[in-house]
C-alpha cells in the first residue's frame, strides 16, 4: 500500500512535470535572442527588436501583430525598462514571445508549442523517493542580506542574487552548509547546489531545492527528493545561474531528478 508521504510525492512530483511540459514553458523556446541598439529580425518572432534606455522596442511590419495586455499591437510599440531577472510576456499566434533582462541585457525567447524540444520531451527520471532524504536544517541569517555574484550557463553573464543567509545541516554525520536566496512566496528560500552525483546521474552543472519558510528558531526542513533541475538541463536557450561558491557538496545526493532522458 502507497503510502501519504510517497502518494504526496508522486504528486507533487507529476505536478511539477505538467508544468514543465507546459505548451508556452522553458522546453518551447525556439531561441535565445540578445538585444542590441541596432534593429534585428529573428526567424522566430514577428517585427524588428530593439533596445535602449527607455526599454525594448518592436516594429511591426504591416500584416504583423502582437498581443499586448490583451491589446492588438501594429506598428511600433515601446515595452518599459524590464528590470532585472524580470520579464513580460506577449501574445503572437499560438505562440507567446517573452521579453526579459538577464544579467544586464534585454533579450527576446520565443516560446512555440510546435518546439522540437518540448514535442520529444517525454518526463524526466528520478532517484526512487525515500525519507532519510529529508532532513532537518537550521537558517542562519547575515547581519544584513549580502549581493552573491554567481556565473550563468550562458558565457559572459554573471547574476547577481541577494542572500539572506545561509542553512546548516547534517548528511551521514557530515556537517554541511548551503547558500539561500530568496524564494518565490514570501519567507521562502531556495538553494542552487551541485554534489558528488553531478556529472554522473544528475545533471553536471545545477539543481535547485526549494525550502519552505523558516520556523521562528530558524528551523527548516530540506527534502531532497524535490532538488529539480534547471532550465539549462534541457534547452541551450537558457541563461540559468550556477551554484555559489561553497554550494558544492562533498556527499552523494541519491534524491531527486536524475540527468534528462
Amino acid at each position: 500500500m502507497t503510502s501519504l508521504w510517497q502518494q504526496q510525492w508522486d504528486e507533487w512530483h507529476a505536478a511539477h512535470e505538467k508544468r514543465r511540459a507546459d505548451p508556452h514553458g522553458f522546453l518551447a523556446i525556439t531561441g535565445l535572442h540578445w538585444l542590441t541598439a541596432e534593429p534585428q529580425r529573428f526567424p522566430d518572432a514577428p517585427g524588428s527588436w530593439s533596445t535602449g534606455e527607455s526599454g525594448v522596442t518592436v516594429s511591426l511590419e504591416p500584416g504583423e501583430e502582437l498581443l499586448v495586455d490583451g491589446s492588438p499591437v501594429t506598428g511600433t510599440h515601446q515595452f518599459a525598462p524590464i528590470p532585472e531577472r524580470g520579464d513580460v510576456t506577449v501574445g503572437w499566434g499560438d505562440a507567446v514571445i517573452e521579453i526579459a533582462r538577464r544579467g544586464g541585457f534585454d533579450v527576446v525567447r520565443p516560446r512555440h508549442p510546435s518546439s522540437p524540444v518540448l514535442a520529444a520531451y517525454t518526463g524526466t527520471p528520478a532517484y526512487p523517493a525515500d525519507e532519510k532524504w529529508v532532513v532537518s536544517g537550521k537558517f542562519a541569517a547575515y547581519d544584513a542580506p549580502r549581493p552573491t555574484p554567481v556565473g550563468s550557463v550562458a558565457e559572459g553573464i554573471e547574476h547577481v542574487y541577494e542572500s539572506p543567509g545561509v542553512v546548516e545541516f547534517e548528511i551521514g554525520g557530515v556537517p554541511l552548509s548551503l547558500i539561500v536566496f530568496n524564494g518565490s512566496t514570501p519567507g521562502s528560500l531556495f538553494a542552487l547546489f551541485t554534489d558528488a552525483t553531478s556529472g554522473l546521474t544528475t545533471y553536471a552543472a545545477n539543481r535547485s531545492l526549494f525550502i519552505a519558510p523558516p520556523g521562528p528558531d530558524g528551523s527548516v526542513t530540506l527534502d531532497f527528493n524535490r532538488a529539480t533541475n534547471l532550465p539549462c538541463a534541457y534547452t541551450e536557450f537558457a541563461t540559468c545561474p550556477l551554484p555559489p561558491a561553497g554550494n558544492k557538496l562533498p556527499v552523494a545526493v541519491e534524491a531527486g531528478e536524475l540527468k534528462p532522458r
